[in-house]
């Protein structure tokens, strides 16, 4: 493979995550390959750690859009919460789950 500099991704670009982590990806490999200059090796691992906050930053929006199933009302709908945890401290997350996982035995 050549050394060819790649150029960080524009916010176009890793817009997705898919597109994100397909670019991640081409990262890995050309830096598993070792052929490249240090140089262009420490710049292709600072844009692979740019794009994988980027790619977590995407994964914990879609999470907070999830809605948990609660349960069933007394005509068979689903009823369902909004999963907005963003607020909660970490003893609050864990009281959450308790609860949730008492309602589901």
């Amino acid at each position: 493979m050549n050394a060819k500099s790649n150029p960080p991704p524009s916010d176009d670009e890793a817009k997705t995550f898919e597109q994100g982590l397909a670019n991640l990806e081409q990262i890995v490999h050309r830096l598993e390959e070792g052929e490249l200059p240090l140089a262009q090796s420490l710049a292709d691992y600072a844009e692979g750690v740019a794009l994988l906050k980027h790619c977590f930053q995407l994964l914990e929006s879609a999470e907070r859009k999830i809605e948990l199933l609660r349960g069933l009302d007394a005509q068979g709908e689903p009823v369902t919460e909004s999963f907005d945890d963003a607020a909660l401290s970490l003893e609050e997350k864990s009281q959450a789950r308790s609860q949730r996982r008492s309602r589901s035995e």
